[in-house]
């Protein structure tokens, strides 16, 4: 870096002081909680109102991560009233949480590639990081233009990213489980690059993805039809032959648990069949808690008769995915935004994973209003109670059952 950028270069700039966070805490509170939930939560997560049962998960909704970010972005336009405050992305994947964020005049930026808009960024400028993460690209670009940087990253993706640091010292190629166009995975991999550069990293998402790479570890193969398959989604230089003789795991930390752990057993399998030992084979789980806490928890939930399951958050969001994923082999189970999907009795619009477009479904059936019907609830750590509570009350006002007579069960 430039002699005038550290000049320039700003501390990360502290914004939870104790005035500050009270006023936050407030807001937060106004625009996301809700005491239906809440009240709920605390009797167990199962309300029945006539014949309408609807069940919420153990543990859903935002994570300690997840209210940190907010909390600091927040806090960010009450430190800096009259500043420009920029975020790199989006702060969660919730259009519900970046929509307010909007309206408080907080302007998002590219993160898939700088732009011309950082460039434009002045020392008066505020910058927030996102609980994702920013590869280091933007960081040092932020960093040049000398603005205030207030940083959410969680401190899960933070505890990989010392992982990946680790790999890269001792030349130890970072396998990364995500998803290559993800916020995380990317700041991840940047990385996995390591204090000088120099390291290296591929990023698989499938179990076809850990095959291939496992069946190349073994026996070697076609270069180049390896690195066409992975084009994109590995280091610059990266070399199956050299750079596949030391590897360790790491994972985008939303990723599904099971999943990971089968990478893992494959690769450190593979490992050992070509060297005899697992001498060149490291792991770490990089799971974070809140992830893996749903998971267990809609397992959990599934062992309970239901008739549908509706998952609560942003279609972006990856730890919201895998709630679905885990969910559809066992009962009708929809991915939703949020309460204005559920149309009627007889439709409810929902996020098709398998063909990533949006599309209606005739539910009638089970939502007619004679036959008792029990409803699951459940949301990925980046969903706010407000909108469990509107699904809730949407679910029970189709079924004849008004808010106030639910405030009141």
């Amino acid at each position: 870096m430039s002699e005038a950028a550290n000049k320039t270069k700003k501390p990360r700039v502290n914004v939870r002081r104790p005035d500050v966070m009270e006023r936050v805490s407030a807001e937060v509170a106004v625009h996301f909680h809700s005491s239906i939930v809440e009240k709920l939560r605390d009797r167990g997560g199962k309300i029945t109102v006539g014949n309408t049962t609807v069940l919420l998960a153990e543990q859903f909704g935002f994570c300690y991560g997840v209210e940190r970010a907010i909390d600091l972005a927040y806090a960010s336009r009450r430190v800096f009233p009259e500043s420009r405050i920029f975020l790199i992305g989006e702060i969660i994947h919730n259009p519900d949480v970046n929509r307010h964020l909007r309206e408080m005049d907080i302007v998002s930026l590219p993160w898939q590639e700088l732009d011309a808009s950082y460039n434009d960024l002045t020392e008066d400028d505020v910058v927030i990081v996102p609980a994702f993460g920013a590869p280091t690209v933007f960081m040092d670009k932020v960093e040049e233009r000398g603005c205030y940087v207030v940083d959410t990253t969680c401190g899960d993706v933070m505890k990989v990213w010392r992982r990946v640091r680790g790999y890269a010292k001792d030349g130890v190629t970072s396998i990364i489980h995500g998803k290559s166009n993800h916020e995380e995975t990317r700041a991840t991999a940047s990385r996995a690059l390591g204090e000088n550069g120099d390291g290296n990293y591929l990023i698989v998402l499938t179990l076809g993805d850990v095959d291939y790479v496992c069946d190349f570890i073994r026996s070697g193969g076609d270069k180049a039809a390896f690195m066409e398959r992975f084009q994109g989604e590995h280091s610059v230089g990266f070399d199956p032959e050299i750079h596949l003789r030391q590897i360790g795991v790491a994972n985008q930390t939303t990723m599904l648990k099971s999943e990971t752990e089968e990478i893992q057993r494959r690769l450190r399998k593979a490992a050992i069949d070509r060297d005899g030992n697992e001498a060149a084979f490291q792991m770490f789980d990089t799971i974070c808690g809140a992830t893996q806490e749903r998971q267990d928890a809609l397992f959990e939930m599934l062992r309970k008769p239901m008739d549908l399951l509706l998952v609560v958050g942003g279609y972006n969001s990856s730890n919201t995915a895998h709630l679905v994923e885990i969910a559809e082999p066992e009962l009708p189970t929809f991915f939703i935004r949020g309460a204005s999907c559920i149309k009627s009795l007889e439709e409810i619009v929902h996020y098709d994973l398998h063909h990533r477009e949006e599309r209606s479904s005739d539910y009638s059936r089970l939502f007619s209003e004679e036959r008792q019907v029990t409803v699951g609830i459940t949301a990925g750590a980046s969903c706010p109670n407000n909108l469990i509570e509107e699904t809730l009350v949407k679910i029970f006002a189709l079924r004849g059952v008004s808010r106030e007579l639910l405030t009141e069960a």
